[in-house]
């Protein structure tokens, strides 16, 4: 049976992770970015300050999330007008897409500055980590306006099918982070010793630079000619502003409701204490990590799925599909197995503080659990998005995650006082209610797909 499964959906794992395993690597890009702040902060500037980045971590993750949905709404358009053999759309869709990330990032940065004068200070967290988040979480604000133009370049390429120039962008984005970031922090080089201030400023430094080289790479290079003949801001138009934003604010909203959830729980732990809210950014700082890996397989699945929907092709459509919900389970399969088997010696990565270890290296073995559940959602959110399908899997996650992930959490957590691990469970089990909604909503979707394509075609 496996022998005739493997050979059924063969041709698509190959497609699929050719497409995929940059995108992987690029998506990292976001998470590496915070987990090597984490990790500098952890071994040169201590517990506190470890604290401060997982609060900062837990309200900018909430909005930066909002940007990247806005932004993700490009490339289904782009791979289905591409698939359609509709290459001068591509270029007008770009410079609508310029414009609204722009304009979103701009709004994200005032609301990052909203958080930091009136808001941080009044969620019960511990006041000398508040202290050190705040100019930290003001560096990462700023730096949201570089990264949201990196995003329209990246989205529009991935698009395309070109997702290896992201990657390597993002690369050595993070090489130049992990650079700056040591010598910030540490005080090198004749630079007085910044502590978390540090990785925000070499966070912002990052993202400007990665956002000049992507846009050099797009606009100079011949892959992108023919795409780019109608690449004018005189094309900006109101109906395709609206079409981005139809697809991109829904999906903004899912990675929301997610994503919030996460941040969510990180703020009712900081009010347990700052050991907790350490091992708990130490565990999700993980867990996000291969999290990524998922999201990286779920847009490669967004691209496909789009492409196959130009072409009317809907039976590789499904079976694409498919084979993406099978190479996440072999992925989050081998993470969780990694996480319950080296759970004592992950958490090293962050700090060398024996309390926090052993708080995380709990965690992680209920990391390890929700690991499949965590993949099959997102690449069944991604699917359904390469077809359109936005607005129901919204609801879904905000079921899945704010009528039963949070509220579950808290009251296994605070209320019954099992502490840090009762939050983590009301979270895997909001992934669970998502993964099996959204895979009932994909297949749904599909069958209809081919269905109506038959009766079409008789």
């Amino acid at each position: 049976m496996l022998q005739s499964l493997y050979t059924k959906y063969k041709p698509y794992y190959k497609e699929n992770l050719t497409l995929a395993l940059p995108i992987v690597v690029s998506q990292l890009g976001h998470t590496l970015v915070h987990l090597a702040d984490g990790i500098i902060v952890g071994h040169f500037a201590g517990t506190v300050q470890l604290a401060a980045v997982s609060l900062v971590n837990s309200l900018f993750m909430l909005i930066l999330v909002l940007g990247l949905g806005i932004s993700y709404g490009l490339t289904p358009l782009i791979a289905q007008a591409n698939g359609s053999k509709n290459y001068q759309e591509c270029g007008k869709l770009l410079a609508n897409s310029l414009v609204i990330n722009f304009g979103f990032s701009i709004i994200l940065y005032a609301l990052v500055y909203g958080v930091s004068i009136s808001v941080i200070d009044h969620l019960g967290q511990s006041p000398d980590v508040v202290a050190y988040a705040k100019p930290y979480l003001n560096f990462l604000g700023f730096s949201i306006i570089p990264l949201m133009i990196f995003q329209a370049f990246k989205q529009f390429t991935e698009g395309l099918g070109f997702t290896k120039q992201a990657m390597m962008i993002s690369i050595w984005g993070n090489v130049i982070n992990v650079i700056f970031g040591i010598i910030f922090v540490k005080g090198m080089f004749g630079i007085a010793p910044m502590g978390v201030k540090g990785v925000g400023l070499s966070t912002l430094i990052d993202r400007v630079l990665m956002a000049l080289v992507m846009g050099i790479y797009v606009f100079r290079s011949k892959n992108f000619k023919i795409y780019l003949t109608e690449f004018k801001f005189a094309f900006i138009e109101k109906f395709r502003i609206n079409k981005i934003i139809k697809l991109g604010a829904p999906v903004a909203m899912q990675y929301s409701f997610e994503i919030s959830a996460f941040s969510g729980a990180g703020i009712i732990i900081g009010t347990i204490g700052k050991i907790e809210q350490a091992a708990h950014f130490t565990a999700l700082s993980l867990a996000a990590f291969t999290y990524m890996l998922a999201s990286g397989i779920a847009s490669a699945a967004t691209i496909k799925t789009g492409n196959n929907l130009g072409k009317k092709s809907f039976t590789d459509l499904r079976r694409s599909a498919i084979a993406s919900y099978h190479v996440v389970l072999v992925f989050m399969s081998a993470t969780a197995i990694l996480f319950i088997l080296a759970n004592n010696l992950l958490p090293y990565i962050f700090t060398n503080d024996v309390v926090v270890i052993n708080i995380a290296a709990q965690l992680l073995i209920i990391a390890g659990f929700f690991q499949l559940f965590d993949g099959t959602q997102v690449v069944g959110l991604g699917v359904l998005r390469g077809v359109g399908d936005v607005n129901i899997p919204t609801f879904i996650t905000f079921i899945s995650y704010w009528i039963i992930g949070i509220p579950l959490g808290y009251f296994l957590g605070i209320y019954l006082g099992v502490g840090v691990k009762g939050i983590w469970y009301g979270l895997t089990f909001g992934l669970l209610t998502a993964s099996i909604l959204l895979f009932y909503r994909f297949q749904q979707k599909t069958k209809m797909l081919i269905e109506e394509n038959a009766i079409k075609g008789i």
